[in-house]
């Protein structure tokens, strides 16, 4: 009297297994939206004809366009460079720890994000204001001459 028999089980086991694959398989989609902080899989120094050598990529930026005490946010290369001091350059990825959203501007001293307020430091883009949970992850940069490249 038992109603099931051993037919039941794997029957019922597979459609469970198969619907939480599936489930699976939606969230790892829905995930690659964007939201993942790390760097871009293809930068100038890794593709392209140049060999992957930094200084034959095309520059980011040129120093006079990042201020002092100050930077500036490239949307397309998902990157912010910041000048903290006078000579004194730095890379962060633009995109923020809380939700995945590209910081806006750096001003006041902060990198700062439009979605919920977030704001980072411009000296290490530690976290100055929440709800990010962590700091930008940092991005390597070359300074030659007057360019600014990725590398």
């Amino acid at each position: 009297m038992s109603g099931g028999g051993p037919a039941a089980g794997p029957t019922r086991r597979t459609a469970l297994l198969a619907g939480a694959a599936a489930a699976l398989t939606a969230c790892d989609k829905y995930g690659d939206e964007g939201a993942e902080p790390d760097p871009p899989k293809s930068t100038p120094a890794s593709s392209g004809p140049s060999g992957g050598k930094p200084s034959e990529a095309p520059p980011l930026a040129e120093k006079s366009e990042i201020p002092v005490g100050g930077g500036k946010v490239f949307e397309k290369e998902k990157v912010v460079v910041t000048q903290p001091e006078e000579g004194d350059f730095k890379a962060f990825s633009a995109v923020c720890t809380h939700q995945g959203c590209t910081v806006r501007d750096v001003s006041g001293g902060t990198i700062n994000c439009p979605c919920h307020g977030s704001k980072y430091r411009v000296a290490d883009a530690s976290v100055a204001d929440g709800p990010a949970p962590r700091p930008l992850a940092p991005r390597s940069i070359e300074v030659t001459g007057n360019a600014i490249r990725l590398t």
